[in-house]
Protein backbone atom coordinates (compact mmCIF):
# COMPACT_ATOMS: atom_id res chain seq x y z
CA UNK A 1 0.00 0.00 0.00
CA UNK A 2 1.40 3.32 -0.85
CA UNK A 3 1.78 6.27 2.04
CA UNK A 4 -0.89 8.76 2.40
CA UNK A 5 0.27 12.31 3.14
CA UNK A 6 -1.91 15.16 3.55
CA UNK A 7 -2.06 18.82 5.01
CA UNK A 8 -4.10 20.17 7.65
CA UNK A 9 -6.47 21.54 4.84
CA UNK A 10 -6.02 22.29 1.19
CA UNK A 11 -5.90 26.12 -0.22
CA UNK A 12 -6.04 26.99 3.66
CA UNK A 13 -4.42 30.01 4.79
CA UNK A 14 -1.34 30.53 6.83
CA UNK A 15 -1.66 33.42 8.99
CA UNK A 16 0.10 33.22 12.61
CA UNK A 17 0.03 36.14 13.77
CA UNK A 18 0.36 37.17 17.24
CA UNK A 19 -3.39 37.96 19.20
CA UNK A 20 -1.98 40.90 20.18
CA UNK A 21 -0.47 41.68 16.71
CA UNK A 22 -2.15 44.93 15.53
CA UNK A 23 -2.83 46.28 19.36
CA UNK A 24 1.32 45.81 19.85
CA UNK A 25 1.87 47.65 16.08
CA UNK A 26 -0.16 50.89 17.60
CA UNK A 27 1.45 50.69 20.48
CA UNK A 28 4.77 50.38 18.73
CA UNK A 29 4.20 53.51 16.51
CA UNK A 30 2.94 55.73 19.58
CA UNK A 31 6.36 55.31 20.99
CA UNK A 32 7.68 56.34 17.32
CA UNK A 33 5.64 59.38 17.72
CA UNK A 34 6.57 60.20 21.66
CA UNK A 35 10.24 59.87 20.71
CA UNK A 36 10.17 61.76 17.49
CA UNK A 37 8.70 64.83 19.05
CA UNK A 38 11.70 64.61 21.82
CA UNK A 39 14.27 64.26 19.31
CA UNK A 40 13.36 67.39 17.70
CA UNK A 41 12.32 69.70 20.87
CA UNK A 42 15.76 68.02 21.79
CA UNK A 43 18.02 69.02 19.06
CA UNK A 44 16.23 72.44 18.04
CA UNK A 45 16.61 73.74 21.80
CA UNK A 46 20.15 72.63 21.82
CA UNK A 47 21.30 74.49 18.95
CA UNK A 48 18.86 77.64 19.67
CA UNK A 49 20.29 77.26 23.05
CA UNK A 50 24.06 76.14 22.71
CA UNK A 51 24.06 73.08 24.85
CA UNK A 52 25.94 70.49 22.96
CA UNK A 53 24.54 67.79 25.34
CA UNK A 54 20.95 68.20 24.91
CA UNK A 55 21.80 68.28 20.78
CA UNK A 56 23.74 64.99 21.59
CA UNK A 57 21.17 63.52 23.78
CA UNK A 58 18.45 64.20 20.77
CA UNK A 59 20.33 62.44 18.56
CA UNK A 60 20.61 59.58 21.00
CA UNK A 61 17.26 59.57 20.51
CA UNK A 62 16.81 58.93 17.14
CA UNK A 63 18.45 55.66 17.88
CA UNK A 64 16.07 54.91 19.95
CA UNK A 65 13.30 56.02 17.64
CA UNK A 66 15.22 54.16 14.84
CA UNK A 67 14.68 50.87 17.32
CA UNK A 68 11.20 51.61 17.52
CA UNK A 69 11.04 51.82 13.96
CA UNK A 70 11.81 48.17 13.03
CA UNK A 71 9.53 46.86 15.52
CA UNK A 72 6.26 48.87 14.05
CA UNK A 73 7.72 48.02 10.40
CA UNK A 74 8.24 44.33 10.96
CA UNK A 75 4.47 44.54 12.37
CA UNK A 76 2.92 46.66 9.15
CA UNK A 77 4.98 43.96 6.78
CA UNK A 78 3.62 40.99 8.45
CA UNK A 79 0.02 42.09 8.50
CA UNK A 80 -0.23 43.32 5.13
CA UNK A 81 1.42 40.86 3.48
CA UNK A 82 -0.27 37.93 5.95
CA UNK A 83 -2.08 36.44 2.53
CA UNK A 84 0.97 36.34 0.88
CA UNK A 85 1.44 32.93 -0.60
CA UNK A 86 5.31 33.41 -1.51
CA UNK A 87 5.76 32.87 2.60
CA UNK A 88 5.33 29.34 2.25
CA UNK A 89 4.31 29.17 6.41
CA UNK A 90 3.00 33.32 6.34
CA UNK A 91 4.49 36.16 7.91
CA UNK A 92 4.46 35.29 11.67
CA UNK A 93 8.32 34.87 12.10
CA UNK A 94 8.63 38.05 10.95
CA UNK A 95 8.06 39.62 14.48
CA UNK A 96 11.03 36.91 15.17
CA UNK A 97 13.64 38.46 12.68
CA UNK A 98 12.71 42.47 14.24
CA UNK A 99 13.88 40.97 17.39
CA UNK A 100 16.92 39.38 16.56
CA UNK A 101 17.91 42.46 14.98
CA UNK A 102 16.85 45.08 17.21
CA UNK A 103 18.69 42.62 20.05
CA UNK A 104 21.63 42.94 17.56
CA UNK A 105 21.52 46.70 17.74
CA UNK A 106 21.65 46.25 21.68
CA UNK A 107 24.49 44.40 21.58
CA UNK A 108 26.33 46.98 19.33
CA UNK A 109 24.86 49.82 22.09
CA UNK A 110 26.09 48.12 24.99
CA UNK A 111 29.65 47.46 23.22
CA UNK A 112 29.72 51.35 22.28
CA UNK A 113 28.81 52.41 25.89
CA UNK A 114 31.51 50.07 27.30
CA UNK A 115 33.81 51.60 24.99
CA UNK A 116 33.23 54.86 25.92
CA UNK A 117 32.96 54.38 29.67
CA UNK A 118 36.79 52.76 29.48
CA UNK A 119 37.79 55.31 27.74
CA UNK A 120 36.37 57.77 30.24
CA UNK A 121 37.85 56.21 32.84
CA UNK A 122 41.70 56.12 31.06
CA UNK A 123 41.16 59.99 29.88
CA UNK A 124 38.93 61.56 32.40
CA UNK A 125 36.60 64.71 30.32
CA UNK A 126 35.14 67.45 32.09
CA UNK A 127 31.39 67.35 33.00
CA UNK A 128 28.78 69.80 33.05
CA UNK A 129 26.54 68.67 35.41
CA UNK A 130 24.19 71.56 35.45
CA UNK A 131 22.64 70.57 31.68
CA UNK A 132 23.81 66.60 32.29
CA UNK A 133 21.93 65.59 35.22
CA UNK A 134 18.55 67.23 34.44
CA UNK A 135 18.75 65.43 30.85
CA UNK A 136 19.39 62.44 31.94
CA UNK A 137 16.00 62.51 33.96
CA UNK A 138 14.23 64.10 31.32
CA UNK A 139 15.79 60.87 29.23
CA UNK A 140 14.37 58.55 32.03
CA UNK A 141 10.96 60.43 31.98
CA UNK A 142 10.67 59.58 28.62
CA UNK A 143 11.81 55.90 28.48
CA UNK A 144 9.15 55.39 31.81
CA UNK A 145 6.25 57.06 29.10
CA UNK A 146 7.64 54.53 26.63
CA UNK A 147 6.87 51.30 28.92
CA UNK A 148 3.99 52.92 30.13
CA UNK A 149 2.73 52.92 25.99
CA UNK A 150 4.21 49.29 25.59
CA UNK A 151 2.69 48.02 28.75
CA UNK A 152 0.51 45.17 28.97
CA UNK A 153 1.93 43.46 25.72
CA UNK A 154 3.72 40.38 25.81
CA UNK A 155 7.34 40.85 26.62
CA UNK A 156 8.48 39.06 29.61
CA UNK A 157 11.73 36.64 29.29
CA UNK A 158 8.96 33.60 29.95
CA UNK A 159 5.98 32.97 32.14
CA UNK A 160 5.76 29.85 34.69
CA UNK A 161 2.63 28.10 36.05
CA UNK A 162 3.57 27.28 39.64
CA UNK A 163 0.57 24.62 41.71
CA UNK A 164 1.42 23.66 44.56
CA UNK A 165 1.78 20.07 45.08
CA UNK A 166 -0.18 19.45 47.87
CA UNK A 167 -3.06 20.82 45.87
CA UNK A 168 -2.80 18.12 43.44
CA UNK A 169 -4.64 19.98 40.66
CA UNK A 170 -3.46 20.93 37.58
CA UNK A 171 -6.61 22.90 36.06
CA UNK A 172 -9.85 22.88 38.65
CA UNK A 173 -12.37 21.92 35.70
CA UNK A 174 -10.63 18.55 35.90
CA UNK A 175 -10.16 17.88 39.41
CA UNK A 176 -13.26 15.72 41.01
CA UNK A 177 -13.61 15.36 44.14
CA UNK A 178 -14.87 11.52 45.79
CA UNK A 179 -16.14 10.51 49.32
CA UNK A 180 -14.99 6.97 49.77
CA UNK A 181 -15.74 5.09 52.83
CA UNK A 182 -11.28 5.17 52.92
CA UNK A 183 -11.74 8.87 52.96
CA UNK A 184 -12.67 12.50 50.98
CA UNK A 185 -9.84 12.33 47.89
CA UNK A 186 -9.16 14.47 45.09
CA UNK A 187 -8.51 13.06 41.68
CA UNK A 188 -7.26 15.40 39.45
CA UNK A 189 -5.51 15.39 35.62
CA UNK A 190 -2.13 17.33 36.49
CA UNK A 191 -0.26 19.03 33.34
CA UNK A 192 2.28 21.91 33.67
CA UNK A 193 5.17 21.68 31.91
CA UNK A 194 4.61 17.99 31.66
CA UNK A 195 2.45 15.68 29.95
CA UNK A 196 -0.58 15.14 31.49
CA UNK A 197 -0.88 12.53 34.39
CA UNK A 198 -3.29 11.35 37.02
CA UNK A 199 -2.70 12.97 40.41
CA UNK A 200 -4.49 11.25 43.61
CA UNK A 201 -4.81 13.29 47.59
CA UNK A 202 -6.30 12.61 50.25
CA UNK A 203 -8.27 15.95 51.32
CA UNK A 204 -8.31 15.23 55.33
CA UNK A 205 -6.60 14.17 57.59
CA UNK A 206 -7.12 10.03 56.74
CA UNK A 207 -4.26 7.53 56.58
CA UNK A 208 -2.24 7.42 53.19
CA UNK A 209 -3.49 4.47 51.00
CA UNK A 210 -0.17 2.69 49.49
CA UNK A 211 0.29 3.47 45.79
CA UNK A 212 0.16 -0.34 45.01
CA UNK A 213 -3.65 -0.31 46.09
CA UNK A 214 -4.71 2.58 43.43
CA UNK A 215 -5.68 1.93 39.72
CA UNK A 216 -7.47 3.95 37.68
CA UNK A 217 -9.17 2.73 34.44
CA UNK A 218 -10.28 4.61 31.63
CA UNK A 219 -13.10 4.27 29.30
CA UNK A 220 -13.26 6.54 25.92
CA UNK A 221 -16.45 6.68 24.18
CA UNK A 222 -15.48 3.73 21.93
CA UNK A 223 -15.06 1.06 24.87
CA UNK A 224 -11.11 1.16 24.54
CA UNK A 225 -9.52 1.02 27.89
CA UNK A 226 -6.68 1.66 29.98
CA UNK A 227 -5.63 1.16 33.28
CA UNK A 228 -3.02 3.54 35.48
CA UNK A 229 -0.86 2.13 38.40
CA UNK A 230 0.50 4.93 40.66
CA UNK A 231 3.40 5.87 42.67
CA UNK A 232 4.03 7.57 45.96
CA UNK A 233 4.92 11.34 45.75
CA UNK A 234 5.34 13.96 48.22
CA UNK A 235 1.62 14.71 49.80
CA UNK A 236 0.16 12.85 46.79
CA UNK A 237 -0.25 9.36 44.52
CA UNK A 238 0.84 10.20 40.72
CA UNK A 239 -0.14 7.76 37.74
CA UNK A 240 3.25 6.49 36.51
CA UNK A 241 2.20 6.92 32.52
CA UNK A 242 0.38 10.25 30.69
CA UNK A 243 -2.83 10.42 30.11
CA UNK A 244 -3.53 10.46 25.93
CA UNK A 245 -5.40 13.33 24.89
CA UNK A 246 -8.42 13.86 24.68
CA UNK A 247 -9.60 13.94 27.98
CA UNK A 248 -13.26 12.81 27.41
CA UNK A 249 -13.70 9.61 29.69
CA UNK A 250 -15.29 7.58 32.31
CA UNK A 251 -12.73 7.33 34.99
CA UNK A 252 -12.66 4.33 37.13
CA UNK A 253 -11.07 5.16 40.61
CA UNK A 254 -10.27 1.63 42.06
CA UNK A 255 -9.44 2.20 46.04
CA UNK A 256 -9.46 -0.34 48.90
CA UNK A 257 -12.60 -0.01 49.99
CA UNK A 258 -14.42 -0.04 46.17
CA UNK A 259 -14.58 1.15 42.71
CA UNK A 260 -15.89 4.76 42.03
CA UNK A 261 -17.14 6.61 38.58
CA UNK A 262 -15.62 9.61 37.86
CA UNK A 263 -16.56 11.20 34.42
CA UNK A 264 -14.20 13.38 32.47
CA UNK A 265 -15.26 15.86 29.49
CA UNK A 266 -13.91 17.65 27.05
CA UNK A 267 -13.80 21.40 27.42
CA UNK A 268 -14.78 23.99 24.56
CA UNK A 269 -11.41 26.12 25.60
CA UNK A 270 -8.67 22.57 24.53
CA UNK A 271 -6.13 24.09 26.61
CA UNK A 272 -3.77 20.96 26.88
CA UNK A 273 -0.95 22.84 26.00
CA UNK A 274 1.18 24.85 29.28
CA UNK A 275 4.26 25.98 28.32
CA UNK A 276 2.83 26.98 24.60
CA UNK A 277 5.20 29.51 23.49
CA UNK A 278 2.92 32.78 23.07
CA UNK A 279 5.53 35.52 23.65
CA UNK A 280 5.83 38.01 21.02
CA UNK A 281 9.44 38.91 20.55
CA UNK A 282 9.34 41.71 18.46
CA UNK A 283 6.91 44.08 21.32
CA UNK A 284 9.80 41.65 24.02
CA UNK A 285 12.62 43.86 21.87
CA UNK A 286 11.02 46.86 22.17
CA UNK A 287 10.31 47.20 25.48
CA UNK A 288 14.02 45.84 26.41
CA UNK A 289 15.31 48.47 24.44
CA UNK A 290 12.95 50.72 26.45
CA UNK A 291 14.37 49.41 29.83
CA UNK A 292 17.48 49.36 28.77
CA UNK A 293 17.39 53.16 27.77
CA UNK A 294 15.58 53.68 31.06
CA UNK A 295 18.77 51.37 33.07
CA UNK A 296 20.94 53.70 31.64
CA UNK A 297 19.71 56.67 32.66
CA UNK A 298 18.86 55.27 36.31
CA UNK A 299 22.55 54.55 36.61
CA UNK A 300 24.00 57.81 34.88
CA UNK A 301 21.37 59.87 37.45
CA UNK A 302 22.95 58.20 40.32
CA UNK A 303 27.04 58.53 38.49
CA UNK A 304 26.84 61.88 38.10
CA UNK A 305 25.02 62.74 41.23
CA UNK A 306 27.55 60.94 43.30
CA UNK A 307 30.20 62.89 41.41
CA UNK A 308 29.01 66.60 41.43
CA UNK A 309 28.65 65.44 45.04
CA UNK A 310 31.73 64.04 45.96
CA UNK A 311 34.13 64.52 42.75
CA UNK A 312 33.88 60.91 41.88
CA UNK A 313 34.69 61.48 38.28
CA UNK A 314 34.83 57.75 38.28
CA UNK A 315 31.05 57.15 39.16
CA UNK A 316 30.12 58.67 36.12
CA UNK A 317 32.06 55.98 33.21
CA UNK A 318 31.31 53.56 35.75
CA UNK A 319 27.75 53.79 35.73
CA UNK A 320 28.48 53.46 31.81
CA UNK A 321 29.92 50.00 32.39
CA UNK A 322 27.55 48.58 34.58
CA UNK A 323 24.92 49.55 31.93
CA UNK A 324 26.56 48.26 29.24
CA UNK A 325 27.08 44.93 31.46
CA UNK A 326 22.95 45.01 31.93
CA UNK A 327 22.05 45.67 28.32
CA UNK A 328 24.46 43.19 27.07
CA UNK A 329 22.76 40.67 28.96
CA UNK A 330 19.42 41.48 27.71
CA UNK A 331 20.83 41.17 24.71
CA UNK A 332 22.07 37.68 24.60
CA UNK A 333 18.75 36.19 26.28
CA UNK A 334 17.30 38.22 23.37
CA UNK A 335 19.14 36.94 20.56
CA UNK A 336 18.76 33.00 22.33
CA UNK A 337 15.08 32.75 22.04
CA UNK A 338 14.41 34.26 18.56
CA UNK A 339 17.84 32.67 17.06
CA UNK A 340 16.27 29.39 18.18
CA UNK A 341 13.08 29.88 16.48
CA UNK A 342 14.75 31.58 13.18
CA UNK A 343 16.42 28.58 13.56
CA UNK A 344 13.61 26.16 13.79
CA UNK A 345 15.21 24.66 17.13
CA UNK A 346 12.21 22.11 18.90
CA UNK A 347 10.42 24.76 20.87
CA UNK A 348 8.88 22.26 23.16
CA UNK A 349 9.37 19.06 24.43
CA UNK A 350 6.20 19.11 26.30
CA UNK A 351 4.08 19.51 22.84
CA UNK A 352 6.53 16.95 21.25
CA UNK A 353 5.41 14.56 24.29
CA UNK A 354 1.71 15.01 23.90
CA UNK A 355 1.97 13.95 20.07
CA UNK A 356 3.67 10.94 20.89
CA UNK A 357 0.90 10.51 23.27
CA UNK A 358 -1.73 10.62 20.99
CA UNK A 359 -0.26 8.20 18.29
CA UNK A 360 0.64 6.02 20.96
CA UNK A 361 -2.94 6.42 22.51
CA UNK A 362 -4.08 4.63 19.21
CA UNK A 363 -1.84 2.43 19.11
CA UNK A 364 0.39 3.20 16.25
CA UNK A 365 4.06 3.98 15.78
CA UNK A 366 5.77 7.33 15.60
CA UNK A 367 8.74 7.00 13.08
CA UNK A 368 9.42 10.83 12.61
CA UNK A 369 8.13 14.34 14.21
CA UNK A 370 8.88 17.79 13.26
CA UNK A 371 7.66 20.72 15.62
CA UNK A 372 8.81 24.58 15.18
CA UNK A 373 6.93 27.83 15.62
CA UNK A 374 5.41 29.57 13.19
CA UNK A 375 4.77 32.73 15.37
CA UNK A 376 3.62 33.85 18.35
CA UNK A 377 1.65 30.76 19.91
CA UNK A 378 1.44 28.89 16.40
CA UNK A 379 3.46 25.70 15.83
CA UNK A 380 3.53 23.64 12.61
CA UNK A 381 4.12 19.93 13.23
CA UNK A 382 5.21 17.02 10.47
CA UNK A 383 4.48 14.00 11.77
CA UNK A 384 4.95 10.30 10.18
CA UNK A 385 3.62 6.97 11.60
CA UNK A 386 2.97 3.50 10.81
CA UNK A 387 -0.28 2.45 11.47
CA UNK A 388 -1.03 -1.07 12.72
CA UNK A 389 -3.32 -2.51 10.10
CA UNK A 390 -6.59 -0.73 10.97
CA UNK A 391 -6.49 1.70 8.32
CA UNK A 392 -6.17 4.89 10.01
CA UNK A 393 -5.60 7.94 7.61
CA UNK A 394 -4.21 11.30 8.14
CA UNK A 395 -7.74 12.48 8.82
CA UNK A 396 -7.73 10.28 11.67
CA UNK A 397 -4.54 12.48 13.41
CA UNK A 398 -5.56 15.96 12.28
CA UNK A 399 -8.84 15.11 14.18
CA UNK A 400 -6.70 14.18 17.43
CA UNK A 401 -3.79 16.73 17.10
CA UNK A 402 -5.90 19.53 16.55
CA UNK A 403 -6.80 18.74 20.42
CA UNK A 404 -3.19 19.94 20.93
CA UNK A 405 -3.45 23.89 21.86
CA UNK A 406 -0.81 26.18 19.62
CA UNK A 407 -0.61 23.18 16.38
CA UNK A 408 -1.77 25.56 14.15
CA UNK A 409 -0.58 23.34 10.92
CA UNK A 410 -0.52 19.86 11.19
CA UNK A 411 0.84 17.53 8.15
CA UNK A 412 0.45 14.02 8.46
CA UNK A 413 2.15 10.89 6.87
CA UNK A 414 0.30 7.37 7.33
CA UNK A 415 2.66 4.54 6.50
CA UNK A 416 1.86 0.25 6.85
CA UNK A 417 4.41 -1.21 8.67
CA UNK A 418 4.88 -3.55 5.32
CA UNK A 419 6.68 -0.15 4.02
CA UNK A 420 8.64 -0.02 6.43
CA UNK A 421 10.49 -3.43 6.29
Amino acid sequence: MTNVETSASMGHEHIFLGAGHEKNERKTWAVIVLCGVMMVVEIVGGSLFGSLALVADGLHMSTHASAMLIAALAYSYARKHAKDRRFVFGTGKLGDLAGFTSAVILAMIALLIGYEAIMRVMSPVPIHFTEAIPIAVLGLLVNIASAWLLGGGDHHHGHSHSHDAHAGAGHDEESKSIETPDGLFALSIFEDGVPPVFRLQSMGRDRELPAECVTVTTIRPGGARQTFRFSRKAGYLESTDSIPEPHAFKALLTLPSGAHDVEYAEHGHEDFGHGVDARDHNIRAAYIHVMADAAVSVLAIIGLSLARIFGWLWMDPLAGILGAFVIANWSYGLVRDTGAILLDMNPSDTMAGKVRATVDAAGDRLIDLHIWRLGPGHFGAIVSVVGDGLQRGPDFYHAALRRIKGLSHITVEVHTARETV
